[in-house]
């Protein structure tokens, strides 16, 4: 199997939500979005383990970063390997093979990608060792800039290097962290059984639907500017399901059921 048959494969097994539009895009900027969505796959899978302890995941986080900002155009994917190699049985399949998965991106488009990842696993790192403490909306900006508005910036980047769409780089955060809210809303029982939370203090769940709200308002504005292509394409299905997710929640429901997801996704497509 090739490297991007085999990464598409991985992409499925690891967010199907995502695979839907990364799988129709375009060749050269499918192969992009899918190593920037593994890479950043591989180093959350690492921040979110819960049988790392914090320690440790900064120590692997920063290797991994590292490991990206020494690649170079003849770097191989054994050499990118060796920063996670002694924790071959620790991490997932995914965070472990993240050589492979930046080796995929277009050369022309490679080192915006590894630098992105890099800079995102330092600050994971950051996060792990402060225990995610979020005291207040600022922290909260800072945590959600830091896992997801700069992924944001990354796809508008990507869109710029494909075919010079332009987008509005603050509307860009907004998207990211607009996705980010949701989940973290989707999320917070588990992650209060960890014991973390991503809630400033004195914050209830209004609060934080008020920050999603305002986020995904953002990511809305981004979304309609963007002209008919595989950017809008991408970026409406997401996009679609995070406010779809947020009016199941204040409903009281965990998520949108399979079907439910499945039905968006047609209305978007279609």
């Amino acid at each position: 199997m090739n490297l991007k048959k085999d990464a598409l494969k991985t992409l499925k097994e690891t967010s199907r939500t995502f695979y839907i539009p990364i799988s129709r895009l375009p060749d050269g900027l499918q192969e992009a979005v899918t190593s920037a969505y593994l890479c950043m796959r591989a180093i959350d899978e690492i921040e979110d383990h819960p049988g790392i302890d914090n320690q440790l995941k900064v120590k692997i986080l920063k290797e991994i970063s590292l490991a990206l900002q020494s690649g170079h155009e003849n770097i191989t994917r054994e050499e990118m390997t060796e920063a996670v190699k002694s924790y071959q049985n620790l991490i997932p399949d995914v965070s472990y093979r993240f050589g492979e998965w930046a080796l995929l991106a277009p050369p022309s488009i490679a080192s915006r990608i590894w630098d992105a990842t890099a800079a995102m696993a330092d600050r994971m790192a950051y996060w792990a060792e402060n225990n995610w403490t979020i005291k207040t909306k600022s922290n909260l900006d800072q945590y959600t800039f830091s896992v997801a508005g700069a992924v944001g910036l990354l796809l508008s980047d990507l869109w710029g290097w494909y075919d010079n769409t332009q987008t509005n780089r603050e509307e860009a955060i907004g998207f990211g962290r607009g996705l980010q809210a949701v989940n973290i809303l989707r999320n917070y029982r588990e992650d209060k059984m960890r014991g973390v939370s991503f809630f400033p203090e004195g914050w209830q769940l209004d609060d934080m639907h008020k920050y999603a709200r305002y986020n995904l308002s953002l990511a809305d504005s981004y979304t309609k500017s963007l002209p008919k292509g595989p950017a809008l394409q991408f970026c409406q299905i997401p996009l679609t399901l995070a406010h779809a997710t947020l009016e199941v929640l204040i409903l009281g429901k965990p998520k949108l059921s399979r079907s439910d997801v499945m039905a968006l996704v047609s209305q978007v497509c279609s």
